[in-house]
């Protein structure tokens, strides 16, 4: 396995400071924000985008992902992550979140990641059913289906407490409307743990679909907010395990974006945890 950091906890930095100290902290990798202050794709200039990529090869940092999840840039007062999200109901708006998207997968080509992580629908509106949501994302999300396959870029779902899709059978249920290779599901053990599915009872069954994993902790309320590694009541070691098992050797990314006023710190101690559960585990660390 690999282990990443994601970029989304240092936006009070400019992306080459973040390159820098994620990669000082002994990380292999870090997580891309498609967002402001990091890599906004609209307002990403060519020389912009090389210098990204000159700074990753600098510090020997890879992408383990792009978060095209966030959009601060929008600045919706409601939510600034979830909002514009694939279900609004003005088709205006929700066209923003289909644009981004196909932009941030071409800039996850671009910096050598395999996968981009998108929001699973978003709240549902006032009077809208599961159903007539499901439906909107479907026909929001194909066109960004077909240029994923076309760039050949994982394009993956990440399950969120109160979205759409906050449950792994939901997530089910909605990929049996789809028949792509380059469609997955990036598996957020935080979140799994705050609508009471433990991740180390899903890891087996939702394998097939898993091509990266968010790591942080959460309380034992299952309330949703994301702690360093070990400072909740999740299970790391058992979940490593689960992992281990099914064969996978891909990124495992830390997301802590709640310590922007002290990601080093956050990013030190959570290294510190995670490299200490996968020794007791038995799993090796690749770079």
């Amino acid at each position: 396995m690999q282990l990443a950091f994601s970029s989304n906890a240092y936006t009070q930095f400019p992306i080459e400071e973040a390159i820098a100290r994620i990669a000082a902290t002994g990380y292999a990798g870090m997580e891309l924000l498609a967002d402001v202050p990091h890599a906004w794709p609209v307002g990403l200039l060519p020389e912009r985008r090389q210098a990204i990529r000159d700074c990753l090869a600098e510090h020997n940092l890879q992408v383990s992902n792009v978060n095209g999840f966030m959009m601060n840039a929008v600045a919706d007062p409601r939510q600034p992550y979830w909002h514009p999200s694939w279900i609004e109901p003005d088709p205006n708006y929700r066209a923003i979140r289909r644009e981004h998207t196909k932009r941030a997968l071409v800039l996850a080509k671009e910096v050598g990641a395999k996968n981009l992580q998108t929001e699973p629908g978003g709240p549902l509106a006032p009077g809208q059913t599961w159903r007539e949501a499901a439906d909107i994302f479907y026909e929001e999300l194909m066109p960004c289906v077909e240029l994923a396959e076309k760039l050949e870029v994982g394009l993956l779902i990440e399950p969120e407490p109160d979205l759409m899709i906050e449950r792994f059978g939901q997530f089910l249920e909605f990929m049996e409307r789809l028949d792509s290779p380059w469609v997955g599901l990036n598996f957020d053990i935080g979140h799994a743990y705050c609508v009471g599915e433990d991740p180390q009872d899903w890891v087996a069954q939702m394998a097939p679909y898993a091509r990266h994993y968010h790591f942080e902790d959460i309380a034992s309320t299952r309330v949703h907010r994301h702690l360093i590694p070990g400072h909740g009541a999740i299970d790391f070691l058992a979940t490593l395990k689960a992992i281990h098992t099914t064969g996978y050797d891909g990124w495992i990314t830390v997301e802590l974006y709640p310590y922007i006023d002290q990601p080093d710190e956050a990013a030190r101690e959570a290294y510190t945890y995670m490299t200490g559960v996968l020794a007791q585990a038995g799993i090796a660390l690749s770079r």
